[in-house]
């Protein structure tokens, strides 16, 4: 149980560029007390899942052991990590809580968890890769941090161009066969022009000795890979093609099939529809010409043809005035 109120956590000035990068909105530790046995909680809640995730992956190295929990948890160095929607949850002394305890804080939390995806990136990594090393960056914070934890602290000039202002993001993982051992990084980027540039840009800043050891950039569709001077390279090509991703092309606006109806029927159409307009034409003539001989008849010279304002022109052939009532 726990007498004490949340005491609102201040990230520490050497992981505070990192964490607001992630997404960090706030931050709450909380001890937890049985008898004369006390362990810590602490709660960080993220904008969204990814920059959580980014926080989660910094926090393991090869000492830690995944957790019975659940998944996206682990243990080790007297503390049990959990990532549970956009919460990271720090458990310090957990041995001093029971498992139906830590699974029962672990459902609370995630009743309260945002339930978007994580990020797909994670899952393009090849299978194989040593527990622990696997880095997620969204940024140039996280991206030099794993660069650093991993040993590849030379590869720096890749973090200005990597491109994280236009969405990309990164995943690392170090993977050991045999005798030999690489770090593998993926970039992926929300279009493959996009990464298309930002290859050539990554090519430009790896040094003559790092290419001469084997580090390559290669795109596949909107992923770019690179090998971190490989052993050889065939290890670097195993890599590669171990990579789980695939590009694929989807038409999802309606469709309909065009016809020609049959010729019979459009000699049909073309005989009802000029029958239809001759026989409008009829009857509108036959309305005028009607009405003007009501008119006539029942109104002589007084709608039309009216002596006043008929004009005839005449040769004057002969002394006899033209009447224009004599042509009707």
């Amino acid at each position: 149980m726990s007498s004490a109120s949340p005491v609102k956590v201040k990230p520490a000035e050497k992981d505070a560029p990192l964490l607001t990068e992630a997404g960090l909105e706030e931050w709450f530790t909380r001890p937890y007390s049985n008898g004369s046995q006390t362990l810590s909680v602490s709660l960080e809640r993220f904008h969204d899942p990814s920059g959580a995730y980014e926080a989660y992956t910094v926090l393991l190295d090869t000492d830690l052991e995944p957790s019975t929990v659940g998944q996206l948890t682990a243990i080790g160095h007297g503390r049990l990590i959990m990532l549970i929607g956009n919460f990271l949850v720090n458990v310090e002394q957990p041995q001093f809580a029971s498992s139906a305890d830590l699974q029962r804080l672990s459902d609370i939390v995630r009743k309260s968890g945002d339930t978007t995806p994580l990020p797909p990136i994670r899952s393009f990594l090849p299978q194989g890769f040593t527990d622990g090393t696997q880095r997620y960056a969204l940024g140039p914070a996280a991206f030099q941090a794993a660069l650093d934890k991993l040993g590849k602290a030379e590869f720096a000039p890749l973090t200005k161009e990597a491109g994280f202002d236009f969405g990309a993001e990164a995943m690392f993982a170090n993977y050991q066969k045999a005798k030999e051992s690489g770090v593998l990084l993926l970039i992926d980027y929300p279009t493959p022009q996009l990464a298309e540039q930002h290859l050539r840009h990554l090519d430009a800043v790896l040094s003559p000795a790092e290419k001469q050891a084997g580090t390559t950039v290669e795109r596949k569709g909107s992923l770019l890979s690179l090998v971190l001077r490989p052993p050889s390279a065939a290890f670097a090509a195993e890599l590669r093609n171990g990579v789980h991703y695939q590009t694929e092309v989807t038409w999802n606006e309606p469709t309909h099939k065009l016809t020609d109806p049959p010729w019979v029927v459009v000699l049909g159409r073309i005989l009802i529809f000029t029958l239809m307009f001759m026989g409008l034409t009829v009857a509108v003539g036959a309305a005028f010409g009607g009405v003007r001989v009501l008119l006539k008849t029942f109104f002589p010279g007084k709608v039309f043809d009216r002596p006043g304002q008929m004009d005839v022109l005449q040769l004057g052939l002969s002394g006899k005035r033209i009447d224009s009532r004599d042509f009707y």
